[in-house]
């Protein structure tokens, strides 16, 4: 377990940086222990059938975007807890966290309906009547196991909010240990009943889900560490007062999540009529973005707890401190893998496909993803840090304004617009909307912190 009651006023950014960076790497590998679960079901899936694999792949795409935008608001926990914490509040623990909890069982509703009931989202896009049914399916079983990914989602900011990530690293390595065998048995019908394709990847989730949810409640009941705030000795019903500080910190949270998957996302919906070669391209470079997107993610949420911290203890060195710390470990740490990246494009790239084509288009654009990695990691770790300021409205505007507008919309000019870069132009704005991304989130960062001086210590 990482040591939250480590001396916020300790000096030395050195010593900082270990701090975080003993918080970060269990939540790094429970991350990349989540994003298995996909690269299982493709894998699967890829061998079975090329409806079944179409099938995951639009309808994952779905369930993941529903999840974040969810789980952005849900996280509004982290820097409310983090705060109390800083505060020498433990009281006030419990009843906030029970409050999130409300908040998870309110979005599960909409939620489930919309995976339910995923017509408007299908019609954006062409399919064959066979895979539409699928994905149809598959949403359909996952819709019953979202209440409880809300809810361990919940139980997942909490924790790292305390500094407790251990815990999430051992639940998704043994939900992920789990899910291949399982997945692997009910797909191709080892169990006994007929092969189920996509249907079996989707119980296999759901049966991962409940085995995830049962390991957080058993950590919050039974650890020692979580013992003396008495998460559970009442109930706390609805609190309209506490309730509106989390959406108030989380409904922006939740837009920032929403806009910057969707902007990545949603290339490849635009980019289909250039022709499934390039198609291909994208995605191999796309993935490997999001894997490589883990580890400032992983940062910025133990710099969070850390800032968040700080600043409940009115601690504002300590915050600027944990900041700049986190700031300097994910910069470096980026550096370093857009240079390897860049390094090894090529046997990556032969590593994901064999097609020539697929292959070309890739290699284009992988530059691109090694030149942002270091105003990606700004971006990330600036955002998360107002985050623990509890400064999250003006962070989704710009947000919005980088990812839609530069991004998204100079990415559609680039492309088709007369400088005619086709795909490229997707990854030349989104570079774009990250570098404006950094600038702006950094320099609001720089003036909250900088405010701070004025008050006193």
């Amino acid at each position: 377990m990482s040591t939250p009651s480590a001396p916020l006023s300790s000096p030395g950014l050195g010593r900082e940086i270990r701090l975080i960076a003993g918080q970060a790497w269990p939540i790094l590998v429970a991350q990349l222990a989540s994003m298995g679960l996909m690269l299982i079901d493709t894998a699967l899936l890829g061998h079975f059938g090329a409806e079944d694999l179409a099938a995951v792949a639009i309808g994952g795409g779905i369930y993941i975007a529903v999840i974040m935008g969810c789980a952005g608001i849900l996280q509004a926990v982290a820097p409310v807890v983090a705060h109390l914490q800083g505060a020498g509040r433990p009281a006030a623990i419990a009843p906030a966290l029970q409050q999130a909890f409300w908040v998870a069982l309110a979005l599960a509703l909409p939620a489930c309906l919309l995976l339910l009931f995923p017509g408007p989202i299908l019609a954006l896009t062409t399919m064959t009547p066979v895979v539409e049914a699928k994905t149809r399916a598959y949403l359909g079983l996952l819709a019953w196991g979202l209440p409880l990914v809300l809810l361990y989602r919940t139980f997942y900011a909490f924790v790292n909010a305390l500094g407790h990530s251990r815990p999430l690293m051992l639940i998704s390595l043994v939900t992920t240990s789990l899910h291949l065998p399982l997945s692997w048995a009910l797909i191709y019908g080892h169990l006994g009943g007929e092969p189920l394709g996509v249907v079996g990847t989707g119980l296999s989730t759901v049966a991962i889900v409940v085995v995830g949810f049962l390991g957080g409640v058993l950590y919050l009941v039974n650890s020692r560490a979580l013992r003396p705030l008495g998460l559970f000795s009442r109930l706390h019903p609805p609190r309209w007062a506490l309730l509106r500080e989390q959406l108030h910190l989380g409904l922006p949270m939740g837009f920032s999540n929403l806009v910057e998957i969707s902007a990545f996302t949603l290339i490849a919906l635009f980019i289909a009529r250039q022709g499934a070669e390039v198609v291909a391209g994208h995605r191999i470079v796309a993935s490997l973005a999001a894997l490589l997107y883990m580890l400032p993610l992983a940062v910025a949420i133990a710099t969070l707890a850390r800032v968040g911290r700080g600043a409940g203890a009115r601690d504002w060195a300590a915050a600027r401190r944990a900041a700049g710390a986190g700031m300097v470990l994910a910069a470096v740490l980026s550096l370093v893998l857009g240079g390897l990246l860049w390094l090894t494009a090529e046997p990556l790239v032969a590593a994901y496909t064999r097609d020539a084509r697929v292959a070309a288009v890739a290699l284009g654009l992988i530059g691109y993803l090694a030149a942002y990695q270091l105003f990606d990691a700004i971006q990330t770790l600036a955002g998360f840090s107002l985050r623990g300021c509890k400064v999250t409205f003006l962070p989704m505007l710009i947000h919005t304004v980088s990812f839609w507008g530069v991004g998204l919309g100079g990415g559609w000019w680039l492309a088709y617009g007369p400088p005619a870069m086709g795909v490229a132009g997707y990854w030349a704005a989104s570079t774009a909307s990250l570098v404006l991304a950094a600038v702006l989130l950094g320099g609001l960062l720089w003036r909250v912190l900088a405010a701070t001086r004025l008050e006193k210590q």
